[in-house]
């Protein structure tokens, strides 16, 4: 048996025109009998009954037709008396008494008709308010953040809710058979899973039928269609009709659509996290592996350099001494994986602690010193003694990805300047070389990831990693070009607060 909601356009006019065709021959009656009697009997006041089965029954015009009719005809019957025979003052307070109860009873019958009608009207409109409400009901109680096999859970309870059933059944239909996601409410009723479904459960009698019955009718039946397949739900012996079904389930239609979004958004994330896992521990592994043997190297050279092996040619002196800085390029990039990985994968910093920026800025120059030296680069110190509260490796590192640009793109006798000093409740690292600066088409992405060319050029990680490091602490680190010619990066630090 197929199911669909009540048309709006429902009030039609043919099951009353039986009643039209009844009152008009009952007037007709009437009238010829007003005719035909004496006009002491006024049988025109029957007249108000048609007048009030049109009333009650058709349609305004018709009724007002009607009533036209009777009082038409009863001036006309009372004329025809009183143009054959005498008139009194008696037949004529009669006549007028009955176009008067025709008139009154054809008048409070199409009242009594309208407020009938708004009567109806109001009841409608407050079954459908309570309609509404109940599945405003039903859409919060199931929407949220859940799970496929959440929602069904819950949508099963809220339509037993909803259609006061004694249990709902919701399924996954494979072939002939009922699987998961499933539930069940009340839990502990009987279900169909994993079993094979009778036919009338499964199919529908109708090809566009969205509701039918089963079980000798006391199951109500639906499709609640779903992009990896549809489920069946299945009502048990409802409080409502098969329309308030059918709109519980358009309701429930978007709230299964979105969960399957978010069941393929949550698996995608997963994916993508167990992706950025492995390349962390690819990062770790290779930066960790990279470093022993980098660090045997160095020591190697170092130990050839200070003579361990005997003298050595002044070109290999050379070429030990480039192996060396290529030593430390690839020691710095490890160092810079493992820091990038750790922040990428939001690991915990390490705790803080009280940092002495002058001391780490000192210790940077000085490891910075024979690079420099080589380059004939001087520096020009402005340090103030500033503390903050962060982390002493990282901002270490920040501070060295700075320094180490500017040595880089100075030109010979060049001077780099580092000014360190307190402004209000924040610490200002100012890095300023003589270089050629960043070009104005690469300066809105010079902070991000494996950017190459200019200052900060190399390896793309140092600028990003310090930024990223700026950030943690709360603070940031800008470019800029100044008038003379001149590059200033600028890492700004908030002293934070002493614990």
């Amino acid at each position: 048996m197929h199911f669909a909601l009540p048309s709006s356009h429902s009030t039609s006019r043919r099951p009353f025109q039986g009643l039209e065709v009844v009152a008009v021959v009952l007037a007709a009656l009437v009238f010829l009998a007003d005719l035909a009697t004496p006009p002491a009997l006024v049988v025109g006041t029957l007249l108000s009954a048609p007048v009030a089965l049109a009333a009650l029954a058709s349609s305004w015009r018709f009724a007002l037709g009607l009533l036209v009719f009777a009082v038409v005809a009863n001036v006309g019957a009372g004329f025809h008396h009183w143009h054959d025979l005498p008139t009194s003052t008696f037949d004529v307070l009669n006549r007028a008494v009955s176009l008067g109860a025709t008139l009154l009873v054809g008048g409070l019958t199409w009242r009594a008709r309208l407020a009938s009608e708004r009567a109806v009207q109001v009841e409608a409109e407050k079954r459908r308010a309570e309609q509404e409400r109940n599945l405003r009901t039903l859409v919060e109680f199931v929407s949220g953040p859940y799970g496929l096999e959440a929602f069904v859970a819950r949508a099963a309870e809220g339509l037993a809710a909803f259609t006061g059933a004694q249990e709902v059944e919701i399924g996954r239909v494979d072939r002939t058979t009922m699987r998961t996601p499933h539930a069940i409410f009340p839990a502990g009723a009987r279900h169909h899973l994993n079993q094979t479904l009778p036919l009338d459960v499964r199919v529908p009698p109708s090809s566009d039928g969205s509701v039918w019955t089963a079980s000798q009718e006391s199951d109500l039946l639906a499709f609640l269609p779903g992009r990896d397949g549809d489920l069946l739900v299945r009502v048990h012996q409802p409080q409502v009709n098969a329309a308030q079904l059918v709109e519980a389930i358009t309701t429930l239609r978007p709230l299964l659509e979105r969960t399957t979004l978010l069941d393929d958004l949550a698996a995608q994330r997963a994916h993508l996290a167990e992706q950025g896992e492995v390349v962390r521990d690819l990062i770790y592994a290779f930066s960790h592996d990279l470093r022993t043997p980098l660090m045997a190297n160095a020591l190697h050279m170092e130990q050839a350099l200070k003579g361990a092996f005997g003298p050595l040619p002044e070109e290999y002196r050379r070429t030990l001494h480039n192996g060396l800085e290529a030593n430390d390029s690839l020691l710095s990039l490890a160092d810079q994986l493992l820091t990038v990985a750790r922040y990428e994968g939001g690991e915990a910093q390490e705790e803080a602690q009280e940092v002495n920026l002058r001391s780490i800025v000192l210790g940077v120059v000085d490891q910075v010193q024979p690079r420099a030296q080589a380059r004939r680069v001087g520096f020009d110190l402005r340090l103030d003694s500033v503390r903050v509260y962060g982390s002493k490796h990282d901002l270490r590192r920040a501070v060295q990805n700075l320094v180490d640009n500017a040595v880089k793109f100075s030109p010979s006798e060049g001077t780099v300047t580092i000014e360190l000093k307190l402004d209000l409740d924040d610490a200002l690292i100012k890095v300023t070389d003589e270089g050629p600066g960043v070009p104005s088409s690469r300066t809105g992405n010079l902070f991000q990831r494996f950017r190459t060319g200019g200052a900060g050029g190399s390896t793309g990680l140092g600028l990003y990693l310090t930024r990223r490091i700026a950030e943690a602490h709360g603070g940031t680190v800008s470019y800029r070009r100044t008038a003379q010619a001149r590059t200033v990066f600028t890492l700004t630090v908030p002293k934070g607060e002493t614990t």
